[in-house]
């Protein structure tokens, strides 16, 4: 399910600092660093637009790449970046190292499918997305792309809780102290009455 992994070029740099990057930015380049796994942090220089076009690409924070540092290949997930609010490119990334046997925690986007066989949504209820995304612990190698949650059944009132989501071998959600909510079927008045008729035909 995750994205193919990708690899990047990168240079080291010498000099960090404002002056230095805007030199960068100048050159077609971004200033990056790579953190993590009790070494030094490298600054790195990467190109801009293979970057960007990585995040536009989507599942950027949830895929390990391969940097190749002057020859060096290191591992690594993105963890932050930086986008120029107002020219949309990129401005600086933070990656962290890892190995096959690294745990990470990355927020991980859900799916909703099977919206048209919710009994709830068709009577004129709504999905209310509680999170977006879900804070997971997850293998470096092995990070889902996203969490699917199935809406086959639900009726106004259910609960989509995270123990109904099917979670990848290995992977376990960051709030572990309790069964939270993802995502509910709200009603309308109108749509309360109509599945109270529906039920009174229904016996």
């Amino acid at each position: 399910m995750s994205h193919a992994s990708y690899e990047l070029k990168a240079e080291t740099r010498e000099r960090v600092g404002k002056g230095s990057s805007r030199e960068l930015r100048r050159n077609g380049l971004i200033p990056a660093v790579i953190y993590g796994d009790k070494k030094a942090p490298i600054s790195i220089a990467l190109s801009t637009k293979e970057v960007t076009q990585r995040i536009h690409a989507g599942g950027f924070m949830t895929t390990v790449a391969t940097i190749d540092v002057n020859g060096e290949k290191i591992s690594v997930l993105p963890k932050d970046y930086q986008l120029d609010p107002v020219r949309d490119f990129t401005m600086h990334v933070d990656f962290l190292r890892v190995s096959a046997d690294s745990k990470v925690t990355v927020q991980v986007p859900v799916h909703f499918v099977n919206e048209e066989k919710s009994p709830g949504i068709k009577v004129g209820g709504m999905l209310n997305i509680v999170r977006h995304d879900v804070e997971l612990h997850c293998p470096a190698n092995d990070i889902p792309e996203f969490l699917t949650v199935d809406l086959d059944g639900l009726k106004i009132g259910d609960s989509i809780h995270i123990s109904h989501i099917k979670l990848p071998k290995g992977t376990s959600p960051v709030i572990a102290d309790r069964d939270f909510t993802v995502a509910t079927i709200v009603g309308t008045a109108a749509a309360k009455e109509e599945e109270a008729e529906g039920e009174a035909t229904a016996e």
